[in-house]
């Protein structure tokens, strides 16, 4: 029997910027890879190339050195089995919530179908946003507003999902809660995650693996199993043996970003 491709997969893969003052190398021989419906969080100190990763996933950049495939096929452009939720929700102001959660279908057909909208109105109800469809962005707080970022991303169904710190421009709270959230709904309908955070809590408590990176150029410096099995809640990160494990990604991150 073949085994089945990875669903990302990074193989000496670097990254350089053209700059004003020269080039910038912001990736540097990254090797990684995502197996399918694997939760993977990604930390490390601003600047590391954590953003980078996520767009050459994504096929929005091309690697300047070695090869980034998504189920075993190069990746030349974006596809529609990838959902991408960014750092803010980015909606359209004035584009009800629904408008904004199907609006990937106007943009690949042209067109938005009954069909379209029902299963808008599905993704809502999963995100906890039934009842608002109808609503203008400006009428939700900022949590709502990144459900609804996260219900365009999963309203294609994609196999994979990549996030970019998400939840880091929301308060302590509502940050939380929205961890949970998405810890539901990624243990109802697993997919393949790659998740950017600065969060040791976060990532700790959300991820199968944990990847480390190291101050500019990125490179992958850990690659840790979360001892931590599942389903999740509230009381997962009270253990001593995760809070010793959250202490040793700590102690990873202050010595690279003091070095």
């Amino acid at each position: 029997m073949m085994q089945a491709p990875d669903a990302v997969h990074f193989q000496g893969v670097g990254q350089v910027f053209k700059t004003a003052t020269g080039p910038l190398i912001a990736l540097d021989q990254v090797n990684l890879t995502l197996a399918r419906h694997e939760f993977v969080a990604v930390l490390g100190p601003s600047g590391c190339g954590k953003s980078t990763l996520l767009r050459l996933a994504s096929g929005l950049l091309a690697p300047s050195a070695g090869r980034v495939s998504v189920f075993g096929t190069p990746m030349t452009r974006p596809r529609t089995d990838i959902g991408i939720v960014f750092q803010q929700p980015t909606l359209l102001p004035w584009a009800s919530v629904l408008d904004n959660v199907v609006f990937p279908a106007k943009h690949m057909r042209g067109r938005v179908s009954q069909k379209d909208r029902a299963q808008g109105l599905e993704v809502l109800s999963k995100v906890g946003l039934s009842g608002f469809q109808d609503r203008l962005p400006s009428e939700l707080s900022g949590g709502m507003q990144q459900r609804v970022g996260i219900a365009r991303a999963l309203f294609l169904n994609p196999d994979i999902l990549l996030m970019d710190e998400p939840f880091s421009a929301l308060d302590a709270l509502t940050r939380d809660a929205m961890g949970y959230e998405l810890l539901r709904l990624w243990q109802a309908s697993p997919k393949t995650v790659m998740f950017i955070t600065h969060s040791i809590p976060e990532a700790v408590l959300l991820a199968d693996r944990i990847l480390v990176m190291s101050a500019r150029p990125g490179r992958v410096i850990a690659d840790l199993t979360v001892p931590l099995s599942r389903p999740r809640d509230e009381h997962a990160l009270r253990s001593a043996e995760i809070q010793d494990f959250a202490g040793h990604l700590r102690d990873l991150l202050i010595k690279r970003e003091a070095a």
